[in-house]
């Protein structure tokens, strides 16, 4: 199972994190998401395209490189 990881700027609170898991959970191939505005991580799990994840991050209104 792919598992990639992405540091979010931008997170405060659990609304972003709400945010960010309704538009990432609409790419194809999303199986899980782990998504923390305290450490600013998001883990998606699944076959995902990387730009398609981050354009859905930077949809939320944030921004997110690719950590792990």
């Amino acid at each position: 199972m792919a598992t990639n990881e992405y540091q979010v700027t931008g997170m405060t609170c659990g609304h972003c994190e709400l945010s960010i898991r309704e538009e990432v959970g609409q790419v194809a191939g999303v199986e899980n998401i782990q998504v923390s505005a305290q450490t600013g991580r998001l883990v998606v799990t699944g076959p995902v395209d990387d730009a398609q994840v981050l354009a859905a991050v930077e949809e939320a209104g944030y921004s997110a490189v690719r950590s792990a």
